[in-house]
Parts: C-alpha cells; sequence; structure tokens
C-alpha cells in the first residue's frame, strides 16, 4: 500500500493483555509485584556496594547495571499497569517513539556493559597481577561511556528508521510497549528493505559483545583448569558465575527474541517473550548477584540487624 490515500497515524493502541477482566487483574498484581521486586533488589544493590569494602571496579560495573535495571523496568512497566486497569490503552506517536528510543538504548547499553565486566572477569582470572593497574578509575568509566555511547548511537539510528515509515492503520501494536517487530507490521510501505536493516543492527548489538564474553570466558576457563588446587578453582569460578548467569539469560532471551524466524512463535508467546529482558531479568539481577555472592549479603544482614536494633 502507498501511504497518499490515507490518514497518517497520530496515536497507537497498545493491545498487549487480555479483554477478560479476571485476567487482567491477575497480570496486574504479577507485574507490580515483579516491578516492585525489581526496584526494591536493585535500589539495595546499589546502596549496599556503596560501601567502602564494595569501592572495586566489579562493584561499579554492577551498580551501573542496576540503574539500567530500574531504568528499563520503569521505561515499560507503569505504563503497561495502567494500561491494565484502563479502558484507555492508547499511546501518542511522540510518546511511542520517544519509549521505543529509550527501550532500544537501554538495552544495547546493557549488551556492551555486560561484555565490559567479562573483561574485567578475564583480567582478575587471567591478569590478577596487574587488575588494579589495568582496571583503573578511568578505564572503568571508559567502557561505562562507551557502552552508553554505544546505545545512543544504535537507538538513534533505529527509532530513526521505523518513525520514517508511514503508518496509516491499523494502529494495534500487538504488544505491551512499543517494540520494533510489532511496529512495522502496521507500516503501509514495504518494509522488507528495513527488516533486513533492523536483523544487521541487531545481529550487531547481540551477537559482537557475545562473542567477546564467550572468548572472555574461553580464557577465564583455560586459566581456571590451571589452577592446581580445587578450592582456588571453586573459588575463582565462583567469582565469575553470577556475571555468566546474568549474561546467558540477558543474551539468550536477546536471540530468541529478535534473531528466531518471525512464524517460530504464537501471537501470544510474541508479547509476552520481550517482557523477560524487560521486566523479569531486571528483577532477577540483584538476586543472582546478592544472593551468590557471602560479601554482599554480610553487609546486607548487618544493616538489617542494624535497623531492627533502631
Amino acid at each position: 500500500q502507498e501511504p497518499g490515500n490515507h490518514t497518517l497515524l497520530t496515536t497507537f493502541v497498545l493491545s498487549g493483555g487480555s479483554s477478560h477482566p479476571g485476567l487482567q487483574s491477575l497480570l496486574f498484581f504479577t507485574f507490580c509485584l515483579i516491578y516492585t521486586i525489581t526496584i526494591t533488589g536493585n535500589l539495595l544493590t546499589l546502596t549496599v556496594t556503596l560501601h567502602p569494602a564494595f569501592h572495586t571496579p566489579m562493584y561499579f560495573f554492577l551498580r551501573v547495571l542496576s540503574f539500567l535495571d530500574i531504568s528499563t523496568a520503569s521505561v515499560v512497566v507503569p505504563q503497561m499497569l495502567v494500561n491494565f486497569l484502563s479502558g484507555d490503552r492508547s499511546i501518542s506517536y511522540l510518546g511511542c517513539a520517544t519509549q521505543l528510543y529509550c527501550v532500544i538504548f537501554l538495552g544495547s547499553t546493557e549488551c556492551c556493559l555486560l561484555a565490559a565486566m567479562a573483561y574485567d572477569r578475564y583480567v582478575a582470572v587471567c591478569n590478577p597481577l596487574r587488575y588494579t593497574v589495568i582496571m583503573k578509575s578511568r578505564v572503568c568509566h571508559c567502557l561505562v561511556l562507551l557502552s552508553c555511547c554505544s546505545g545512543n548511537v544504535v537507538s538513534v539510528v533505529q527509532t530513526a528508521w521505523v518513525f520514517t515509515l508511514p503508518f496509516c492503520g491499523p494502529n494495534k501494536i500487538n504488544s505491551f510497549f512499543c517494540d520494533i517487530p510489532p511496529l512495522i507490521t502496521l507500516s503501509c510501505t514495504d518494509t522488507s528493505l528495513y527488516e533486513r536493516q533492523a536483523i544487521t543492527a541487531t545481529v550487531l548489538v547481540i551477537l559482537t559483545p557475545f562473542c567477546l564474553i564467550v572468548l572472555s570466558y574461553a580464557c577465564i576457563i583455560s586459566s581456571i583448569l590451571k589452577i592446581s588446587s580445587s578450592e582456588g578453582r571453586h573459588k575463582t569460578f565462583s567469582s565469575c558465575s553470577s556475571h555468566l548467569i546474568v549474561a546467558t539469560l540477558y543474551y539468550g532471551s536477546g536471540i530468541l527474541i529478535y534473531l528466531r524466524p518471525k512464524a517460530s512463535y504464537s501471537q501470544d508467546v510474541k508479547k509476552f517473550l520481550p517482557l523477560v529482558y524487560t521486566a523479569v531479568i531486571p528483577m532477577l539481577n540483584p538476586l543472582i548477584y546478592c544472593l551468590r555472592n557471602k560479601d554482599v549479603k554480610a553487609v546486607l544482614t548487618r544493616r538489617m540487624a542494624d535497623l531492627m536494633r533502631k
């Protein structure tokens, strides 16, 4: 279709969820609980890791990760909660573009940050004697800045590409939030070129950092296997295992969502899968890092005991 004989859209409708009132209430309370745990867990991580004992590169990156998780969940979940209780699920053209930009920026930045965290673990395990020399504060800040700049470039380009497409109707986005795959299906022009560009960008954003992480952990595992004592091997691997779990969850969900053929999933699965990395993983990250870290648990326990005594 050509847009000439159509009225261009100025609003969209987020049609995620269900028309059944009981299911809407269940979804509301479920994601309200997830969001509460996400904010609480990540704020606790931010607070606890400000303790002088955690002024190391690993915990600096963890604080940035917690901030990104809070931001990602806050861009998506509150709007969803309002939509679950409201009959009006419309979102303006500008609001949709802003939400899409934020989701892509935060997601792309986190992809790059996880690669930076893998590099930190690589230096700590494979070059421990020079760790403090290599991973200076300036280097850590530069890695975070590079991650943000990369995320911003990807987000600006992708958002601009999507919103230069003509949208002439229908205006129902088959998703809980504004995302690229359901949006481009609403365009009234041929999107095959854009889809190829989007896949190329997705491969670069997801697979490039993922390959760097795989390479880092190949070197890490090789170094761990050279450690003579089993206790030393276990301790060294434990220092990397939380990041490995988080990276596997994040990149695994990204690959399942954006690099699988369109026909692989039903419409309902397509709606819920993106919530894995925008709502569920931000909730799990602080649980994975805190529950598997004895030092963090010890500081958290002391602080809770101090609060209870007061």
